[in-house]
């Protein structure tokens, strides 16, 4: 399967999915100075950036979930640096221009009868417009949704290292 009749590009991943979604990686880390800069700093020196991040922290302990510029490497990094890791798929979507943006994403999903289950902003700016990544209950229903209603999909060439530099 290929996304877009015309685009003629196999979107198939390792995983099995025929979409392109973004890719959400998610790590537990003690709550201690400094342990959030020890994660970042393997991403140092490699061309990777990190474009999306989310902390939630208790008292003791911390989940860090992130999406990367190169998920395959990304993960790469982090397997070898032996952290505890989850990936999940998450919706990548650009907010609209006008009125209301997110209240107008949020419409979308709810009348295709979709929770969402985290959210939060990306951090470059793909095409140079605002986007967020959205986790919801079925990523396959909201990407058509989405579609169908004439939303852009953000996908992981999207967050590749040159993909933002607009002037």
């Amino acid at each position: 399967m290929s996304i877009g009749d015309d685009s003629g590009i196999a979107v198939e991943t390792m995983r099995g999915r025929n979409f392109p979604a973004i890719r959400q990686f998610t790590i537990f880390l003690e709550n201690r100075v400094g342990q959030l800069l020890e994660v970042v700093r393997r991403f140092e020196g490699t061309g990777i950036r990190i474009c999306a991040l989310s902390i939630n922290d208790a008292a003791e302990c911390a989940f860090v979930r992130f999406l990367v510029s190169d998920a395959d490497r990304g993960r790469d990094i982090l397997e070898r640096s032996g952290l505890a890791m989850i990936e999940t798929d998450l919706v990548g979507v650009q907010l609209p221009a006008g009125p209301q943006p997110l209240l107008r994403v949020c419409t979308a999903l709810l009348q295709a009868e979709l929770n969402i289950i985290q959210a939060y902003p990306l951090i470059v700016r793909p095409n140079g417009q605002p986007a967020v990544a959205i986790m919801v209950d079925n990523i396959e229903t909201a990407m058509l949704t989405l579609e169908e209603k004439g939303f852009t999909i953000i996908t992981e060439g999207d967050l590749e290292d040159d993909a933002d530099l607009q002037p």
